[in-house]
């Protein structure tokens, strides 16, 4: 078993930016010898996450609409009375949704359902220079 290790860099607007990351993930995959295995993607941070979703604008809306509805902006949180900050928010949904995902691939093809693509979420509330971290384990 091989493991490689890549990175992406993407820019983000923050406030819930949701990123679909599908073709950049899987031109990783083409090109890095492997043909069979899982690759797992990271992100360094505490604002950022990963899922799957079919990714369409009424699902982009519908999710970043119940995000808020459980988890609102403007709600009291202690880490903002704490550190002197307005992104409580950010870390709540950051952590419900998680800051990982693995995605098995054979063939050198993502196995993703028809309509599943992988996408990227930034919680913060800021535009930021996000680096994901592709780690690749396979044969």
């Amino acid at each position: 078993m091989q493991v490689i290790t890549e990175r992406v860099k993407l820019d983000t607007k923050g406030n819930s930016d949701i990123k679909e990351i599908t073709g950049a993930v899987a031109k990783t995959i083409k090109s890095c010898g492997l043909e069979n295995g899982t690759v797992t993607m990271f992100v360094p941070g505490a604002t950022g996450a990963f899922t799957t979703i079919e990714f369409e604008p009424g699902l982009e809306a519908d999710l970043k609409s119940f995000i808020e509805k459980i988890i609102p902006e403007k709600s009291k949180y202690q880490h903002n009375i704490t550190h002197s900050d307005s992104n409580g928010h950010s870390h709540i949904r950051a952590s419900l949704i998680g800051p990982s995902l693995v995605v098995p691939f054979s063939g050198k093809k993502l196995l993703l359902g028809k309509w599943q693509q992988i996408i990227f979420i930034d919680f913060d509330n800021r535009p930021r220079e996000r680096e994901i971290i592709l780690q690749i384990m396979g044969v």
